[in-house]
């Protein structure tokens, strides 16, 4: 085939099922190029992105920063594996436990792997600093949780398309509600084999669900209590996505970034990912303080390209990004802009029944049932008018676009939303 031979849309959607496992449902858009807040796709058409790759793209598609970030390390050194130090890996160590405020951080690539060395790292500290017996520890979670899909974490998951006939399971897990304070005291008080509990500080996947404001404060005070680790999933939400740098730090107003403010739930191991590097490559980290981490030891836990130098380049280049340009500042005023607006509107609506969310990860309620297509319906529609999203739950659309977004852009967006979302109006 000729490099200047095009091929269109639906020949590449179609070499992707013949070809490809059918782990995906996605939206019939082939995209080639990206551009800020904005993608083409191979017919040359532009979209706004409203999904940032599930909020792995904060800064923007293709930031010139990252990207010279990448091709520089790129040229220079990509691989070592950990048999060896590398000249990148210790400043962006220093860097990232600085900014979150942790003593170190344990490298790795994909968010999935992230929660995985959180959860063996619990584990761990639970035998030989908390004094659990050995294959008693018992980590809690929340009902509808998202963390991945790995055998463990489907373990603990809802979702029975994710579960079923991927058995059997993994053990040493119990569910309790999310935003539900006292089904976790209950659970402290009923055992003493509580190693730690799992949280997303917002529910992304299960549809943008936000607890109540003092709920990440009360359950790290109740883990403070019993000697139990508060463990935080931010790969979602994280990196500036809801209006600071990570969601734990509940309502913060502060010009900086991120300072401790009162409503901060320090959580004893954090988990990032995706916006870490901007999208532009797979990193993800875990963080804690020596007292947690210091059980890791030489031979008990890694990865080939986890530290690696491109990895460690373009995620430095992709977190100074966030502070440069004050993008959890951006987030936060034009998330209260969003919702301002789609409250406006849903109150004469008769099929959007709610708009919820924090900084510039939202979603609206379709007024069908789960099982219905509207809301894929209003997606496709919105595709067509040039905005690009992606239905969860079968009735809900999440709405995440880049963070680098403007005000005159993010309005232009909500006149597309609107005006689409009126064609379905009953």
């Amino acid at each position: 085939m000729s490099v200047v031979e095009k091929i269109s849309s639906n020949e590449l959607i179609s070499l992707e099922n013949q070809y490809g496992a059918h782990n995906y449902h996605p939206l019939p858009v082939v995209l080639n190029r990206g551009e800020g807040v904005f993608v083409w796709d191979v017919e040359g058409k532009k979209y706004y992105d409203f999904l940032s790759a599930y909020s792995a793209v904060n800064q923007g598609h293709c930031h010139p920063k990252i990207i010279n970030a990448l091709v520089n390390q790129a040229q220079t050194l990509t691989l070592t594996s950990r048999a060896f130090y590398n000249d990148k890996l210790g400043n962006y160590e220093q860097f990232i436990t600085q900014l979150f405020g942790f003593d170190k951080v344990l490298p790795m690539n994909t968010g999935a792997e992230a929660v995985e060395t959180a959860i063996k790292i619990c584990r761990k500290w639970a035998y030989e600093k908390k004094g659990i017996p050995e294959h008693e520890a018992i980590i809690v979670v929340c009902e509808n949780n998202f963390h991945g899909r790995t055998t463990t974490i489907i373990s603990f998951s809802n979702d029975e398309n994710a579960r079923k006939n991927f058995g059997p399971y993994t053990a040493g897990f119990v569910k309790i509600a999310y935003d539900d304070v006292t089904a976790f005291k209950t659970i402290l008080e009923s055992s003493k084999n509580i190693a730690g509990i799992l949280v997303e500080p917002i529910q992304g996947e299960a549809g943008v669900y936000v607890p109540a404001n003092d709920y990440l404060m009360q359950i790290k005070e109740l883990c403070n209590q019993h000697n139990v680790l508060f463990i935080a999933d931010e790969i979602q939400t994280g990196i500036a996505r809801t209006g600071s740098l990570l969601a734990v730090c509940g309502d913060c107003n502060c010009e900086a970034q991120c300072e401790r403010q009162d409503t901060y739930a320090t959580p004893d191991i954090l988990i990032l990912g995706k916006a870490v590097s901007g999208g532009v490559y797979p990193v993800s980290a875990v963080l804690a303080n020596d007292a947690i981490m210091n059980v890791i030891k030489p031979g008990q836990h890694g990865s080939t390209f986890g530290g690696n130098p491109l990895a460690a380049a373009v995620a430095t280049a992709a977190l100074e990004v966030v502070a440069d340009e004050k993008l959890a500042q951006n987030a936060r005023r034009l998330g209260k802009l969003f919702r301002a607006k789609l409250n406006d509107y849903i109150q004469s609506s008769s099929i959007v029944s709610l708009v919820r969310g924090k900084g510039l990860l939202n979603a609206i309620v379709i007024n069908d049932s789960e099982e219905s297509s509207t809301a894929w319906d209003i997606c496709m529609k919105l595709a067509e008018n040039g905005l690009l999203a992606k239905p969860t739950h079968g009735n809900i659309i999440r709405f995440a676009p880049p963070l680098v977004m403007t005000e005159e852009q993010l309005l232009e967006c909500v006149s597309i939303i609107i005006q689409t979302l009126k064609e379905f109006e009953k």
